[in-house]
């Protein structure tokens, strides 16, 4: 079992950064991979951004390349959003879930544990 706790979402204005955290308890966050989800009102849940459990693998969805960053640090249970050149459409409730199949996926139905979100808002 893992608890998820994220943090760090807040409002922002257009072309701003923010990082996200996500805290994990419970045992073996090491052998999870983890992933950022984000869902915005109306809109089905989607994939932002995955790391495999050493944190020598990532993934992002085509719309964020080169603005987010996924990282982890398995000795702090704790993995990371970095999110620069932030843009309006990038504003919804940010998800990190946890995968213990060990496959690195895009796909949330592969995610067995999950956070309760946190709210990111940027203005224009």
């Amino acid at each position: 079992q893992v608890q998820l706790v994220e943090s760090g979402g807040r409002l922002v204005q257009a072309g701003g950064s923010l990082r996200l955290s996500c805290a994990a308890s419970g045992r073996a966050f090491s052998t999870y991979t983890m992933g950022w989800f984000r869902q915005a009102p109306g809109k089905e849940r989607e994939f932002v951004a995955v790391i495999d459990y050493r944190g020598g693998s990532t993934y992002y969805e085509d719309s964020v390349k080169g603005r987010f960053t996924i990282s982890r640090d398995n000795a702090k249970n704790t993995v990371y959003l970095q999110m620069n050149s932030l843009k309006p459409e990038d504003t919804a409730v940010y998800y990190c879930a946890a995968d213990g199949s060990g496959l690195v996926s895009v796909s949330r139905y592969e995610y067995d544990y999950w956070g309760q979100g946190t709210q990111v808002t940027v203005s224009s």
